[in-house]
């Protein structure tokens, strides 16, 4: 079961938040600095998600139809359900977060890693989660100002321009120089990676950093976080027997349903932690925390899934598209993202 290391990094970020937060002029440099990076994080979504072969996947598009519904529709279906565990399991606040963390997109990496472990189709969770990261840069912010309302800051009319203008404005720039600098991209993937990496560990310093000069964290109690965990494992055990039970209603290949449930069962903490950060200001430490312990509860179920799947017989099933034809239907996609 793993341990993602990155998520050690972000509790170590979180302590030194908690320890050495920033105040007074080193908190607007931080602001700042932090406002900058999640326009080049989303800069660089947009400059590697190759539009083209994602569109190549329409091809295929009962399958990554059935994976936006599972990320936009039945997730936050039962994000709004949960609203009635406040306040006996979950605070308001944690709530909130939780809410968010259903509506953010779904994963690209981890996806794809999990379904070639499980010999599933992997250039329809390339594509699925390509569709998934484009539609959520427009989805997500719009399905939190519906379910969310005041909850995420207010949506006026000029927080409606700063998500525009932070996420969506350089998002579009990036594709529409990645014919030129794509080439550069793909060959500094590494580097960048980090520079990600880096970028949204200064998020989070920023947001945590704000939240403990605020005294919000006065408001989590260790019973309150068992609560929230326990309600995300019901939450993952859902979805996981959602996308696995209903793509074989729907008579999808094993392949293709393996592909569904990976794809179809994840968040990603990469694109949901900045856009919590725009969403919700100075309240955006506690709407990552559960984004952030939900990412790890689903590296770690997922691994034990894909490795049992791995060892599933081949079946065939009558009238089902056969996972030739929808390996073909797909584009090669890409990784990034």
């Amino acid at each position: 079961m793993p341990i993602d290391p990155y998520i050690l990094l972000l509790l170590g970020t979180v302590g030194l938040a908690a320890l050495l937060p920033a105040r007074g002029t080193a908190s607007d440099v931080f602001s700042g600095a932090s406002t900058a990076a999640i326009a080049f994080l989303f800069f660089l979504y947009g400059a590697r998600l190759s539009t083209r072969e994602a569109l190549d996947g329409l091809k295929h598009w009962r399958l990554h139809v059935t994976v936006l519904a599972c990320t936009f529709v039945v997730f936050p279906l039962l994000g709004l359900a949960a609203g009635g565990l406040v306040p006996v399991f979950l605070t308001h606040p944690l709530y909130q977060g939780l809410l968010f963390l259903t509506l953010v997109p779904s994963t690209i990496q981890s996806s794809i890693a999990f379904t070639s472990m499980a010999r599933g189709n992997v250039p329809a969770a390339i594509c699925a989660g390509s569709f998934s990261s484009l539609v959520g840069i427009v989805v997500t912010p719009l399905l939190a100002a519906a379910v969310l309302g005041s909850g995420a800051g207010g949506f006026s009319a000029d927080s409606l321009v700063e998500i525009v203008l932070q996420l969506l404005v350089p998002f579009v720039a990036g594709q529409l120089l990645r014919r030129w600098i794509g080439g550069f991209v793909t060959r500094h993937k590494k580097v960048l990676g980090l520079v990600d990496r880096g970028a949204i560990l200064l998020v989070v310093y920023t947001a945590f950093s704000e939240g403990m000069v605020q005294g919000v964290w006065q408001q989590v109690s260790p019973l309150r976080l068992a609560g929230l965990l326990a309600v995300e494992a019901v939450l993952l055990a859902v979805m996981l027997a959602l996308t696995w039970y209903g793509a074989k209603a729907l008579r999808f290949s094993r392949e293709d349903r393996i592909a569904i449930q990976f794809a179809g069962s994840k968040k990603s903490l990469a694109a949901g932690l900045p856009m919590a950060s725009v969403l919700f200001g100075a309240h955006a430490s506690l709407a990552v925390l559960p984004l952030m312990l939900f990412h790890q509860m689903q590296l770690m179920v997922c691994a034990v899934i894909a490795k049992r799947r791995a060892g599933d017989p081949e079946e065939t099933v009558i009238g089902a598209e056969s996972p030739a034809g929808s390996r073909t239907a797909v584009g090669t996609g890409t990784r990034s993202g």
